[in-house]
């Protein structure tokens, strides 16, 4: 089963050096989803305008296979 790794960066990159065994790039992407969401939530309140958070999946090679990337704004003149 392949293994894929899920990278963050917010404040400082965190780098997924232990990765998961999942059947597939589109299984990858679902536990990239469900993490990324379980993380934001974790986060309570620390993203803050101006920053950003992103997730990198990558493969057993390092290959990019998908980013999630939200990027906190406050709209100018608020």
């Amino acid at each position: 089963m392949p293994r894929y790794f899920f990278h963050t960066t917010h404040e400082r990159r965190e780098v997924d050096e232990v990765g998961e065994d999942l059947p597939d790039k589109h299984a990858a992407w679902e536990e990239a989803t469900r993490t990324a969401g379980q993380i934001l939530q974790g986060l309570d309140g620390k993203l803050t305008p101006g920053r950003e958070w992103r997730m990198e999946v990558t493969d057993e090679k390092q290959n990019t296979l998908y980013i999630l990337h939200i990027q906190a704004e406050k709209p100018t003149g608020t």
